[in-house]
C-alpha cells in the first residue's frame, strides 16, 4: 500500500494500529486495518524503508498518526546495509 492510500485510510479512520518494525539495518512500517495488515510501499511498489527510527516515526506522524507500536527484536542498527 503506497503513501497516498495510507493517508486516505488514516483520513477515513480505517487504520486500527501502526507498527514500526526494525529489521536488519532498516526500518519499515506496517498498517493494520480491520481486515488485514499492509506493508507501506513506494509508488513503484518496493517496500518503503528508513535508516533510522526517528525518520520513520516522523513519517508516521506526518500522515496523521499519533500512536505507533515499535518492534525491534530483529533490528540491528550497527549492521551495514547492502547497496544493490
Amino acid at each position: 500500500m503506497d503513501e497516498k492510500t495510507t493517508r486516505a485510510l488514516v483520513e477515513a479512520g480505517a487504520v486500527k494500529k501502526v507498527l514500526i518494525i526494525g529489521d536488519g539495518a532498516t526500518v519499515h512500517v506496517n498498517v493494520v486495518t480491520c481486515n488485514d495488515t499492509h506493508i507501506v510501499t513506494t509508488t513503484k511498489g518496493a517496500i518503503k524503508t528508513w535508516a533510522t527510527l526517528d525518520s520513520s516515526a516522523r513519517w508516521v506522524k506526518g500522515i496523521g498518526i499519533g500512536k505507533a507500536q515499535l518492534e525491534i527484536s530483529k533490528w540491528l542498527p550497527g549492521q551495514k546495509g547492502l547497496s544493490l
